[in-house]
């Protein structure tokens, strides 16, 4: 794992993982990590890199979770985690505010 250099999708310094790494996190082959990124579900840390961030893959439990305990299709499951997401975040610039201090970096 190696920090991402200038100019990648990735934020500096953050941890990057391997298409092995994610393929054995995840439980899943290279054809259907493949899939994942095809239908713009997953996205390497920069453009034609074999690297995914923490962040990423962390998605990807999500979606597959869901998919495979309650048989949401894949975008549909994407759909979902993108909502909880931002849930998360409205719920933690709630909790800033009612606490003083500013929110932590932007929202979406």
């Amino acid at each position: 794992m190696r920090a991402p250099e200038e100019g990648t999708w990735a934020m500096k310094g953050e941890t990057l993982l391997s298409v092995e790494q994610v393929e054995r996190t995840l439980g899943i082959s290279h054809e259907e990590l493949d899939e994942l990124v095809g239908l713009g579900l997953a996205e390497p840390a920069s453009p034609g890199a074999g690297e995914f961030t923490v962040a990423t893959v962390i998605r990807l439990q999500r979606m597959r979770r869901l998919h495979d305990d309650l048989e949401v299709d894949l975008l549909g499951a994407a759909i979902i985690v993108d909502l909880m997401e931002r849930l998360d975040r409205l719920d933690a610039e709630i909790r800033a505010m009612r606490s003083g201090r500013p929110p932590a970096g932007p929202s979406a």
